[in-house]
């Protein structure tokens, strides 16, 4: 059985690679946790991993926005050495195959990059904004699974329970053409469900407002997928809100389905 190796980039505000390399082992990955600092020198190499993971946090504290600043890093920053800029190093990862996964702030950068939804890499189409509530939210959400959309991540789920905590977490789109191939696609992964898990607009359900109700979307490959909510955050039981009120507890938290499938699906590619 191939070893699949994880890596999470920490570094300038991320707060939540901790739990994303302890969903990433409990799937069965190796991982590592390393300051993009450290991809930067050289130290590390992306093309070393198979699965990469962008946490969630306040990535140089959101000035200019969400993850701008890691954006305008991700594109921009070159890799000593090598002649290549890190989004070059990017494109290569994807280009051969390997999975991106980015929560929250990740998933911004994800957007902000270019990344998602793809079509082409680099050019911002979509965006995280500031939520309807214009306030923090931090609070656990029903979500709804496209059972049509090829992500990887969400396959064999249909609906699941996870928590938000952002100020930015708005899904918007540059146009109404770009939502129009975003659902046409399918790459709307992931919507705000009310209590019948369906999609919904109405607040608390929808957190934020986002467009559509959308959560999380994925590129046309399923491989690269972004997503506001926090699967890392339930990936234990016990981090289940009512936990001690439960007769029986579950074998894992909920949010583990999305690094299983991750390392399933590398294991049939390695």
């Amino acid at each position: 059985m191939a070893q699949v190796r994880a890596l999470v980039i920490t570094g300038y505000g991320t707060n939540c690679e901790m739990e994303m390399a302890y969903a990433c082992r409990r799937a069965g990955a190796m991982c590592d946790i390393v300051h993009i600092s450290d991809i930067i020198s050289g130290t590390y190499a992306i093309s070393d991993y198979h699965f990469l993971n962008l946490a969630g946090g306040f990535l140089d504290g959101d000035d200019l926005g969400s993850a701008q600043v890691e954006s305008v890093r991700l594109k921009h920053a070159r890799i000593k050495n090598t002649g290549k800029t890190l989004f070059e190093e990017l494109l290569s990862f994807i280009e051969k195959g390997m999975l991106i996964l980015g929560v929250c702030n990740g998933f911004q950068a994800l957007v902000k990059t270019g990344l998602l939804p793809g079509n082409p890499f680099g050019r911002r189409r979509v965006s995280l904004t500031f939520n309807d509530s214009a306030k923090f939210e931090d609070r656990w959400v029903r979500l709804s699974i496209n059972e049509n959309s090829p992500c990887i991540f969400t396959r064999t789920m249909d609906h699941i329970f996870l928590p938000v905590r952002h100020g930015e977490g708005k899904f918007v789109c540059d146009g109404p053409e770009t939502l129009e191939e975003i659902q046409a696609m399918n790459l709307d992964a992931l919507y705000y469900a009310d209590k019948a898990y369906m999609p919904t607009m109405e607040y608390p359900e929808n957190p934020n407002g986002s467009v559509q109700a959308i959560a999380g979307i994925c590129d046309n490959t399923g491989r690269i997928f972004g997503l506001m909510p926090h699967p890392e955050a339930f990936a234990h039981a016990t981090n289940h809100p009512s936990w001690t009120r439960m007769e029986t507890l579950p074998t894992q938290g909920e949010g583990m389905v999305f690094f299983d499938n991750a390392v399933k699906f590398l294991r049939g590619i390695l």
